[in-house]
Formats: structure tokens, C-alpha cells, sequence
């Protein structure tokens, strides 16, 4: 039996209407919207929502546990705020075992770079923790959602298990599945969890209204089962009470607040959270990416030169009306979308910081700034696009078989 987490947050509820970031940002799980050019107030947002920013010295504290760097992302405040990251790092440090959780709802053919993100951190929190971790793919979710068919949704996360296989997950501690397979095997805690939602808190954290179909009203309850132990006893046998470790968009913070008040009511362990910025459109931080217009975003599947082409077209730009501007008063880093996307994508620091310093002081334009980015994205899109070559359908069955994992 692992030793019981140590609480490093107040024990009020943590359940909450979907909050606002700034007077005009709204975020949900459905909605992200910001009226500002540099996009969501994070600051703000940490506020209503009641989480906990990641300090230099839990990043610190992160590397001394795990005995690795610390990925850019969370260096660089991409993942900038948590729930109970410390009492993980307390439990890990006594020698007991935790797990990692995360999820895709596969509503698209294709992925973006923005899906790619939670999936590429999973992978580094996985080497860095060496732990079990699942994946769940809400096709249920999405035939809820969207207009589409129970056998699209089912094929579309099959898909969409190939790019996320693409990221390179160690097979022997990752568990994907799909809702429609595995939902018997945690349907004891679903129903569980139901047990502890009222409809009125169902509607005021996630905004539903009466006219909305009540499998919506019903899924919240899905996606928190995977945060508890018990729902996979052939990873973890009859220890209900490992911990796990979410890392996910804010967005998705609604549906874990539901799960940890939820928690105690069972006697399991409430689930820790970091948390990510967004992921910008290409056409500023005030849109989002759309799967109908494709200029908005770059895809797993686009070719060198469509990369080039919507980064030169569309990536909007900090830069000034003119040169001689430009060169005087340097470019608007904070609404500069080719600079958000190297401070994603480009890893190294030291190159990133000379970019900033020449870009910002009016030294680099547009247009060299771009081709900086065009240079770093797509080798990797190349490299995503050859790794999921090597995710076959047997791959795939493989990741998503019931089957015992290394602990």
C-alpha cells in the first residue's frame, strides 16, 4: 500500500463555476474567447479558478525529485499552474508510486500543434517520473458533442491513437483506450462519482442547460474515473490508492475540481494537475484554431512547404507598420505569434533568448523571424510524420490492450 498523500492546499471545495480570466475571457472546456490581443490573463485566471502558480522553486524542487531538467515549457511558465503538484513530489520522494493521466477527444482527422503539446509534456513527465500512464480517448464525448456517427468517433480516435503513439511513449508503462471499450471496467466508480454530482452543480460548473441531451450532463463523471486507481486494477491490482499526476489545458480544470470534491466523499485520493497556457491560433492570440479554416493552424500532416506558406501568409505579427519603425521601436513580443510558437518549439534557450533580444530591439524584422520559425517547425512535423509511419495498427492494438504495465 503506497503512504497517503500529505495535503499542501487548503481542504476547502474545489468545485467552482467556469470562471472567467480578464472581464471579457471566458474559459470552460467548451469555450475559451479573450477581447485582449495578448490573450487569456493567466494571472487572473489562477485567481478564479483557485489553483497555484508553478514557481521557480517547485520547478527546482521538480528537477531534485526526478533527477532531470525540467522540460522548456514549465521553465519557460508554459505549464504555470498546479493543484497538489507538491504533494506528489512529497509521495514520490518517500518512495511510493503514482501515475499520470491524460486525454483526447478525437473529434478531427488530423491533429495540430496545439494537440501535440499535452501529449509531448505527458512523455516528458513519463521519463521523468518512470510511471504508468493512461490515455483516454472520449469518443463518447465527441458523439455526444459533434455531429458525428458512435462508428466515426470510434475510428477517428483509433487515428488519433497513431499520433499519440507518434510522441513516443514507453508501450510498456502507456495504457490508451477508447470509452466505448473500457467503460464497463470503471463503470463501478462512474456511477460512484454520479453518485456525489447534483444536476445543479453539473449545470453551474460547466454551463449546460435544460434543453442540452443528458448524456452531457452524465460524461463528467467519464472523464473523472480514470483519476482514480481503482478504475484500473489490471495496472494496479487492489491498491485504490495510487496518486495521479493530470497535466491538461486550464480549460479542463472544471471537470477536475468536480473530481477532487468528489474524492474524499469515496475515500480515494484527490488527482494533482499542472496546467498549460493555450496554444495560439496563427492568426493572434485573440482567435482560436479552427479545423474549418486551415490557415489558423499548423497540422501534423502538412507538407514543408504549407508550413512555409501559413507561416509567411498568416502568423500575425508584432512587427511595425515599417522598417525604419520597426528598427526604432523594436517588435510587440506580447501579440507576436511566430515568437509564441519558437517559445513552444524551440528548445534551446540560449538561441531563443538571442532571438528575443534581436526581434524585440528592432535588429531582426518580420520576415527573418518567420523564417527562424519555418526552420524549427518543420523538421518536426517531418519527424512526427515518420514516427507515426512506425505506429501500425498492431502498434496500436498493443497500447490498447488490457494488459498488466511496468509499475
Amino acid at each position: 500500500m503506497s503512504a497517503p498523500l500529505v495535503p499542501t492546499e487548503p481542504a476547502a471545495a474545489d468545485a467552482a463555476p467556469a470562471a472567467t480570466g480578464d472581464d471579457d475571457d471566458v474559459v470552460d472546456p467548451f469555450n475559451v474567447t479573450s477581447a485582449s490581443s495578448t490573450g487569456i490573463n493567466y494571472d487572473r485566471l489562477i485567481v478564479k479558478f483557485g489553483s497555484t502558480a508553478i514557481t521557480e522553486d517547485m520547478v527546482a524542487r521538480l528537477e531534485r525529485v526526478t533527477n532531470m531538467r525540467a522540460h522548456p515549457w514549465i521553465r519557460r511558465g508554459i505549464f504555470f499552474s498546479h493543484r497538489d503538484l507538491g504533494s506528489i513530489l512529497d509521495h514520490v520522494e518517500r518512495g511510493g508510486r503514482m501515475y499520470l493521466y491524460t486525454g483526447r477527444g478525437p473529434s478531427s482527422e488530423a491533429l495540430h500543434l496545439g494537440h501535440l503539446v499535452p501529449f509531448m509534456f505527458t512523455k516528458y513527465l513519463q521519463d521523468a517520473f518512470k510511471c504508468p500512464l493512461v490515455i483516454q480517448l472520449t469518443d463518447d464525448e465527441k458523439f455526444l458533442w459533434k455531429d458525428h456517427s458512435l462508428a466515426e468517433t470510434y475510428r477517428l480516435g483509433k487515428e488519433n491513437c497513431k499520433d499519440i503513439i507518434a510522441c513516443g511513449f514507453d508501450i510498456s508503462r502507456t495504457f490508451i483506450f477508447s470509452d466505448y471499450e473500457y467503460v464497463g471496467h470503471m463503470y463501478p466508480n462512474i456511477v460512484r462519482i454520479q453518485k456525489t454530482f447534483t444536476y445543479s452543480t453539473i449545470k453551474a460548473a460547466f454551463g449546460f442547460s435544460d434543453s442540452d441531451n443528458v448524456g452531457k450532463h452524465a460524461f463528467p463523471a467519464v472523464q473523472a474515473a480514470p483519476s482514480f486507481s481503482s478504475s484500473f486494477p489490471h495496472i494496479f491490482g487492489a491498491d485504490e490508492r495510487v496518486p495521479c499526476l493530470i497535466p491538461c489545458a486550464i480549460d479542463q480544470d472544471p471537470y477536475f475540481r468536480l473530481t477532487r470534491d468528489a474524492a474524499p466523499k469515496l475515500g480515494f485520493l484527490k488527482p494533482a494537475l499542472v496546467h498549460s497556457k493555450f496554444f495560439p491560433s496563427l492568426h493572434g492570440f485573440g482567435t482560436k484554431m479552427s479545423a474549418s479554416d486551415e490557415s489558423s493552424a499548423i497540422y501534423v500532416t502538412d507538407t514543408p512547404k504549407q508550413i512555409r506558406d501559413k507561416i509567411v501568409k498568416y502568423a500575425f505579427s508584432g512587427g511595425r507598420d515599417s522598417v525604419e519603425e520597426h528598427r526604432r521601436l523594436g517588435a510587440n513580443l506580447a501579440v507576436d505569434v511566430p515568437f509564441a510558437y519558437l517559445t513552444f518549439f524551440l528548445f534551446d534557450d540560449e538561441r531563443l533568448e538571442r532571438i528575443r533580444a534581436e526581434y524585440s530591439s528592432g535588429r531582426m524584422l518580420t520576415g527573418e523571424i518567420k523564417a527562424e520559425l519555418v526552420g524549427v517547425l518543420q523538421p518536426l512535423v517531418a519527424a512526427h510524420q515518420r514516427a507515426r509511419l512506425a505506429a501500425t495498427d498492431e502498434a496500436v492494438r498493443t497500447f490498447m490492450s488490457v494488459r498488466k504495465l511496468d509499475v
